[in-house]
């Protein structure tokens, strides 16, 4: 008898009982709560969506840059992974700006791209990804392309494990256009934990610090309202009646703008930090780097006679601090720990920061006078996504943001985030009002994301500030050694229609030149519970 089984019965044998990489995909996704697909497809992604099942949900963005700006704003609402689709190398280097803004906001993002199939990829094939692994480099956490189609849905089980854990952020995996039919096993899901609490010796050593301070100051960052410790740093803050001030370009709003402990925003300039926190006997960063800075300086990177402690989740940063102790781990552990000890503090409450002047209407509005009047036209429960750079500063000033989880803006200073985000934010925030502020000239990097919000209804108002020009480049080039009446080539943005552009892609908008009008008009467009733009004429 001939016992020899043929290389079909041996692969028949082999694969019985088994699914495919699609439906092995599928099933962890649905299984990480992860039902919904940011994408804009091409041809090596389709195997993926045939047969696409009913309770999932594809949100398509007009360019990659707006797919991943919306899984970004959706990821950080939802603090769980959003799942990207993307279309080879080109799709991805489309991405790229925002993948970049990803990695700065610690998203955590499982990018997917398409890739050729596996029998051609030594021909160079059209629309191949030469070293596919190597492109989304060093801005994801961790990249590859399996060796072997069954091997696809470990490598997303991995991915997600690696983008939750913190510091968090992007991942990417290239899956060949032939895998997805191929036959795999339905991935176990390992328990992984995405928190480790800080080294105790340091928590104490940073705790007696503060007991000892005459004059603590805190510094909050992005990761102060990523890790969920907006009630604990208020608390330790009043315990020690410490002064708090932002980060320099910190991306999230890490404690309420109208307490009486808050000191305002540091800029991004080594002796201007220096000067502001001068007089603070120690100095306690909490979740942010210590520190950002924007363009060149000089001196210390601390004033004379200060201590410098640092709370981060990310050992990178850590590892940069330019003096004192850093210790690494979750925010809100060690705060929670630092609340757990005796608090015996006796020192004074500082004195309060002084009150800005009211911006005054002007037939040609400022943006002070702009901002300020979103201000009171807004309830403090609105989420604002901004990207606006020219004008954070006036933000700053006349815009507060006094709850957790209602500001959001890019910690990367790349441009064509804010208007995918808004719409990401919005589809993760059911029932919320949500305010895209963005410049002209930030604007046009993905004014597709109007599309996107208009074909899902989600109630976001776009105030687009439109002073006619990159006015950030003309704040830099007095920096760079022009004159203020200097022409700086490549800045003006004449002829710009928003309004036109909104009822193009399915959204209303209104133009407003006016400061007596700019306020029911505000009124009117965030009382809406559609998408709608509205563009103001700015000094």
């Amino acid at each position: 008898m001939n016992t020899q089984i043929s290389t079909t019965d041996q692969q028949a044998t082999s694969t019985e009982g088994r699914i495919t990489v699609r439906e092995a995909v599928i099933d962890l996704m649905r299984r990480l709560g992860i039902t919904k697909i940011f994408g804009n497809p091409g041809s090596t992604e389709l195997p993926m969506l045939r047969e696409f099942p009913s309770d999932f949900r594809y949100v398509l963005g007009l360019q990659e840059a707006v797919v991943v700006g919306m899984a970004d704003g959706y990821a950080q609402v939802t603090g769980n992974a959003s799942l990207v689709n993307l279309h080879s190398a080109a799709g991805l280097g489309n991405a790229m700006g925002n993948i970049f803004t990803a990695y700065k906001n610690r998203t955590p993002l499982i990018i997917t791209a398409g890739q050729q199939a596996r029998s051609i990829l030594p021909f160079d094939p059209y629309l191949g990804a030469t070293q596919a692994a190597d492109l989304p480099r060093p801005y994801v956490k961790w990249s590859i392309e399996p060796a072997r189609p069954e091997d696809v849905p470990l490598a997303l089980a991995r991915a997600y494990h690696i983008a939750m854990q913190e510091p968090r952020g992007p991942v990417f995996v290239s899956i060949p256009v032939d895998d997805w039919d191929r036959p795999a096993d339905r991935v176990e899901i390992a328990e992984v934990t995405s928190r480790v609490r800080p080294d105790q010796v340091g928590i104490e050593r940073i705790g007696v610090a503060l007991d000892q301070s005459n004059r603590p100051a805190f510094v909050v960052g992005a990761a102060v309202d990523q890790a969920g410790a907006w009630d604990e740093i208020v608390l330790l803050a009043e315990s020690h009646n410490a002064r708090v001030y932002v980060a320099p370009m910190s991306a999230r709003c890490s404690f309420p703008e109208d307490h009486h402990l808050f000191g305002g925003f540091l800029p991004p300039m080594r002796e201007r930090i220096v000067q502001t926190l001068s007089g603070h006997d120690v100095i306690f960063v909490v979740g942010a780097p210590a520190f950002t800075y924007h363009v060149e300086g000089s001196g210390p990177h601390v004033p004379i006679g200060s201590a410098l402690y640092q709370l981060v989740d990310d050992p990178a940063l850590a590892a940069s601090s330019p003096a004192g102790l850093a210790i690494v781990g979750n925010v809100q552990l060690g705060l929670a720990d630092l609340l757990s000890r005796p608090q015996v503090s006796q020192r004074a409450v500082p004195e309060p920061r002084a009150t800005a002047p009211r911006a005054e209407a002007e037939p040609l509005m400022s943006v002070a006078f702009a901002l300020q009047t979103l201000a009171e036209a807004r309830d403090s429960s609105h989420i604002v996504v901004e990207e606006a750079p020219s004008s954070r500063r006036t933000m700053q000033t006349y815009l507060p943001f006094t709850k957790k989880g209602t500001f959001f803006t890019m910690a990367s200073g790349g441009l064509g985030y804010g208007m995918p985000a808004a719409v990401g934010v919005a589809l993760a925030s059911p029932g919320k009002k949500i305010i895209g502020l963005i410049g002209d000239g930030s604007s046009m990097y993905s004014i597709q994301a109007l599309w996107s919000a208009s074909q899902l209804g989600l109630p976001v108002t776009f105030v687009i500030l439109n002073n006619g020009r990159y006015e950030a480049l003309r704040d830099f080039a007095l920096y760079f050694g022009f004159d203020k009446e200097d022409v700086v080539q490549g800045t003006a943005l004449p002829d710009l229609d928003f309004v036109g552009l909104a009822k193009a892609m399915g959204c209303k908008g209104v133009r407003v030149d006016r400061a007596d009008i700019l306020a029911n008009v505000l009124k009117e467009a965030l009382a809406e519970d559609k998408p709608n733009l509205v563009e103001i004429t700015v000094a």
